[in-house]
């Protein structure tokens, strides 16, 4: 077998076009050059790719657009690994249970149009860096301002709303609209859900903070959800459109998972898995510049793969019966 290394562009183009194995020894047997399986997992394990390389492929759009920042995580799921060194048991907002997987904080830039771009991320493994996720949110945040990233407003849900975030987001000179758990406490010790809040919002005094607008909001399954900001003078349709945008994350995250392999990978060693995870992102970032480019989505892309070779075995199979 010919020892030539792997390369990123063959990599990321392998998880573009697969939909079902992900594997270094499926490469190896598609492969348009002869790399054995061995060939392809040491190139996984010595590749530097990282969260910069990210950067440089959507700085352009961040700073040439007017979008907001938004910040979420999800838990690659490795529930039957038992020896990957990044996976740990932590609580999964899909399953709302705790599992098995790796930790993923994400930033996503949403321009004016809903265009859509990732910009940085960062894996919790506390036993690796000894950081929290407030710590990586805030040191992604602080990075953001060195890049000159300008945004109109920082979402994220609830668990990213503590008091010290809130106040490093407000040094940045940006603003904020985040999730705030029900039981938050304000005024002189009143609780959110204690209170009436009316259709345009109510300014209320976070303690350690100052005056922020809350809002509550029922969606159509009846399920309440508050939200505050420290933007002046918001009226409730701009608080929906914010929350609405949020939402774009979560279809990030899913497309990730399901178009780009990013829970497939079975390599052990944590530097494998940083970089499979640099190039899923990668790889979703060319999905989505051609779902802009001729109006596909990234499900219909891999349909478009794989369904000649289907027409085929599907004529071959009538044929022979």
């Amino acid at each position: 077998m010919n020892k030539s290394l792997c390369s990123k562009d063959l990599y990321c183009t392998f998880l573009r076009v697969t939909s079902q194995r992900y594997s270094a020894l499926s490469l190896s047997e598609v492969s348009p050059i002869d790399l054995s399986h061995d060939s392809i997992s040491r190139w996984l394990t010595e590749a530097k790719c990282q969260p910069k390389d990210i950067w440089k492929e959507a700085e352009n759009q961040v700073l040439s657009t007017s979008g907001v920042l938004i910040a979420d995580e999800t838990i690659l799921d490795h529930n039957r690994s038992k020896k990957i060194e990044l996976v740990r048991w932590q609580y999964s907002g899909t399953v709302h249970d705790i599992i098995k997987g790796i930790g993923m904080l994400n930033f996503l830039w949403v321009d004016d149009k809903n265009s859509v771009c990732p910009m940085d991320f960062r894996i919790y493994e506390p036993k690796e860096d000894g950081k929290t996720k407030n710590e990586h949110f805030r040191e992604m945040l602080k990075l953001a301002k060195r890049r000159e990233v300008k945004p109109e407003a920082v979402l994220a849900n609830s668990w990213y709303s503590s008091l010290d975030n809130l106040k490093y987001i407000r040094d940045l000179g940006w603003n904020w609209v985040m999730g705030l758990k029900k039981n938050r406490v304000v005024n002189k010790g009143e609780k959110l859900e204690n209170l009436i809040i009316p259709e345009g919002g109510l300014k209320v005094h976070l303690r350690g903070y100052g005056f922020i607008t809350v809002f509550r909001l029922v969606a159509r399954n009846g399920n309440t959800r508050y939200y505050g900001t420290n933007i002046e003078n918001i009226t409730k349709k701009e608080m929906i459109s914010f929350v609405r945008k949020r939402w774009e994350i979560e279809v990030f995250h899913r497309e990730l998972k399901q178009t780009c392999g990013l829970e497939n990978c079975q390599a052990r060693t944590s530097r494998s898995q940083r970089n499979h995870i640099v190039l899923s992102v990668l790889s979703w970032i060319n999905l989505n510049y051609a779902r802009k480019k001729h109006n596909l989505t990234l499900y219909r892309q891999q349909w478009n793969t794989i369904k000649t070779a289907i027409a085929n075995q599907l004529k071959y199979e009538l044929t022979v019966t």
